[in-house]
């Protein structure tokens, strides 16, 4: 089986892993892209999903007006539309906020996340096919929370009772992807990604045993950090592009 297909089951089998959890207050709104916007992330994977990577940009969870509209990571809508050559149609989720609609491509804001961080990986290799030879862009976990107020409510801030369930979903899919991609590096995107994959390789690591092919894989694997390309990161705001280029070059990965 093609290793883009191998990829897309593995999503496939986190959606429907998520889509079994529950979220109580504040939290009152819940969208899963997988599900509304499955045929662009699909287009996504079958892209750019089909090779093994070198570096594993790892995000923490989408945005309202990234992923959420366009089905991509840090899916910022002129990126996905004209680097990535996203063109699938985006249903609507089930229980829209009224203040976040979902509009697709045609969503008229941009998420300057998504923005940032595209946009220096597309000045720096000039087309997709040159960027993803090395590198892959994911999620950590695929739902976007919200509260009433369209307050957006990131997995961090969720009670352990529901975060437990949700990380253990994100973290079989993190293992299922770094198996199938076999990067190098996991870079986390802000400190939170990072976390959650150290968390993850150890855990992994620390519970199977050590002749398991998968282990070998994990074991080498490296974990570092980008300053996250948010607006309300203060030192993202002072240059983001020049920051996230000097860390991947003090990796020696850039």
């Amino acid at each position: 089986m093609p290793l883009n297909q191998r990829i897309i089951n593995a999503t496939k089998a986190l959606r429907r892993d998520v889509n079994k959890l529950t979220f109580a207050d504040p939290v009152t709104h819940i969208y899963n892209p997988l599900d509304y916007a499955w045929a662009a992330h699909q287009q996504y994977l079958e892209q750019f999903a089909n090779t093994p990577k070198r570096i594993l940009f790892l995000g923490m969870n989408p945005g309202p007006w990234g992923m959420a509209q366009t089905g991509v990571p840090f899916g910022e809508i002129a990126a996905a539309r004209d680097f990535l050559n996203i063109n699938a149609a985006i249903k609507k989720p089930k229980n829209e906020h009224p203040k976040r609609p979902v509009l697709g491509l045609d969503c008229p804001r941009s998420e300057v996340s998504g923005r940032r961080l595209w946009g220096l990986f597309a000045d720096r290799y000039k087309t997709a096919d040159a960027f993803f030879a090395d590198h892959f862009v994911a999620n950590y976990c695929p739902l976007v929370f919200m509260e009433s107020s369209a307050r957006n409510r990131t997995p961090d801030k969720l009670p352990a009772h529901e975060s437990a369930p949700l990380f253990d979903a994100c973290d079989k899919h993190l293992i299922k992807l770094i198996e199938l991609l076999q990067p190098q590096w996991v870079i986390g995107v802000g400190q939170f990604a990072r976390k959650r994959a150290l968390a993850t390789l150890e855990n992994h690591i620390t519970n199977h045993p050590k002749k398991n092919t998968l282990y070998h894989i994990l074991e080498k694997i490296n974990v570092g950090t980008i300053l996250h390309p948010s607006p309300a990161s203060p030192a993202a705001n002072r240059g983001w592009d020049a920051a996230a280029t000097q860390q991947l070059t003090d990796l020696n990965l850039w």
